[in-house]
């Protein structure tokens, strides 16, 4: 890993050269909440799958999570924020433009990324996150609170649960991630989403009770397509096959 900083903030990140012929189209990954790059996309095998495919491939961990800097104040996860960690990034590593796959958390950033500097993203892909990114905040609140809870046998809501178990198995700062769920509750409008030009993918699990409907999402953006994971629910939609064949096939057909 190898370490810059975004507005101050010490941020660890990954440069992966393409296997074989480059294509001269990299692609930015932004991982969800309470993950790391390692956890969404380097043990899904998504580097792999992508560099293969003569991507180079950039993937990060985000303020408050893995080897990135801890924060522990709310506004220091405005979604906003964190979008321009992405674009300075690219910044950093001199690339002009690229495509951004983001997944649930990383997906909402990766779309306000795509909002607010429209000429970086090449293509958007929302994974693990559909209308919710209309119609909902993100995360509910209760998630911040079964970060502060004393343990989780301490915990009875299964979503609480879930969150917790994932967080503490993923060795999170868990006093961090509190705050990152509620610093991060920032919404795009339906006008707001048909600004957005780049052609986009949104991909779901079709069993996914978190992420909100795919369809009505991707009806919203001006080139958006929806891709249904069959089966899959929130976690593991990450590392599918349709799910992986889908965004290649999205790369490979993308103006």
């Amino acid at each position: 890993m190898q370490t810059f900083h975004s507005d101050g903030v010490a941020l660890a990140y990954l440069d992966l050269h393409p296997q074989g012929v480059d294509l001269g189209e990299p692609i930015l990954l932004i991982h969800g909440f309470a993950s790391s790059h390692r956890i969404n996309w380097v043990s899904p095998s998504w580097t792999t799958t992508l560099s293969r495919s003569g991507r180079r491939t950039i993937l990060f961990d985000n303020r408050g999570h893995g080897m990135s800097e801890k924060l522990y104040d709310p506004s220091a996860y405005a979604t906003p924020l964190m979008a321009r960690d992405a674009a300075n990034l690219l910044d950093h590593l001199g690339v002009a433009r690229a495509d951004v796959m983001g997944y649930s958390m990383g997906a909402r950033i990766a779309s306000f990324l795509a909002r607010a500097r429209p000429e970086r993203v090449r293509g958007l892909i929302l994974g693990g996150l559909g209308a919710h990114l209309v119609e909902g905040v993100g995360l509910p609140l209760g998630i911040a609170e079964a970060m502060e809870a004393p343990s989780l046998d301490a915990l009875t809501d299964p979503m609480q649960r879930m969150f917790r178990a994932f967080a503490e198995q993923s060795g999170g700062d868990l006093r961090a991630l509190a705050a990152c769920i509620r610093g991060s509750r920032q919404t795009l409008s339906a006008a707001e989403i048909g600004e957005i030009g780049a052609p986009t993918l949104v991909a779901v699990g079709t069993a996914d009770a978190v992420a909100g409907d795919a369809h009505a999402l991707a009806a919203l953006f001006p080139n958006g397509a929806a891709l249904d994971i069959p089966g899959r629910d929130h976690n593991r939609a990450v590392g599918d096959r349709t799910y992986k064949d889908g965004v290649l096939a999205f790369l490979s057909q993308r103006a």
